[in-house]
C-alpha cells in the first residue's frame, strides 16, 4: 500500500464521498475546486493508500421485509484459537449476521447484529444455527424497538495537524 499524507483537499474529498457516494468525478471535482483529472488522481491515490476501503450500494432492508434487528450476545465455553476461528467462520457464513464483534469487559464473548424478517425466522436462526454451534454455552438477545441513528460514515478530523 502506498504511503500518503492527507491534506485538506483529501479530507474534503473523503467527506463528500462518504456523504454522497453517487457523486461523479466531475461533480466531486467541482465541489472541491479541482478539475476532473487531478481529482481523479487524488481519489485513486486515496484508494491505493487504503483510505478508501471499497464501494457499496446500501439497500433499504424494509423493502425486503427485513424489519427485525436483534443484538445477540454469545458466550462460548472454550476460548482456544480453533474454537474462536470456528465460531467466526460460522458467523461469516450467515447472511443475517450483519456484524460480529469479539468483546472484552463483558460476560459474553461475542456480540452479533442480526437482521431478519420476524420472530419465527429469528427462532430458526437461534435454534438451528447459533445454538447448534459447538461450544456456544449462552445467548442473550435484545431486539430493536426504534433505530435512533444508523450511519455508515466514519468521523473524520475537521482539520489536519
Amino acid at each position: 500500500m502506498a504511503q500518503l499524507v492527507l491534506d485538506k483537499l483529501d479530507l474534503q474529498i473523503l467527506k463528500l464521498m462518504q456523504a454522497h457516494g453517487k457523486l461523479s468525478n466531475q461533480e466531486l471535482a467541482e465541489k472541491v475546486g479541482l478539475s476532473a483529472s487531478p481529482c481523479s488522481r487524488r481519489v485513486k491515490a486515496l484508494e491505493e493508500a487504503g483510505y478508501i476501503a471499497g464501494y457499496a450500494t446500501l439497500l433499504n432492508p424494509e423493502h425486503f421485509n427485513l424489519v427485525l434487528t436483534a443484538y445477540v450476545q454469545v458466550r462460548l465455553d472454550k476460548h482456544s484459537g480453533e474454537v474462536l476461528d470456528n465460531f467466526e467462520a460460522k458467523m461469516a457464513s450467515y447472511d443475517e449476521v450483519q456484524e460480529c464483534c469479539l468483546l472484552t469487559g463483558s460476560d459474553f464473548d461475542y456480540q452479533l447484529k442480526v437482521l431478519i424478517r420476524d420472530m419465527p425466522e429469528y427462532k430458526v436462526f437461534l435454534l438451528d444455527k447459533l445454538t447448534s454451534i459447538e461450544h456456544v454455552s449462552g445467548v442473550r438477545s435484545s431486539f430493536v424497538l426504534k433505530q435512533v441513528k444508523n450511519q455508515t460514515r466514519i468521523p473524520l478530523p475537521h482539520d489536519l495537524p
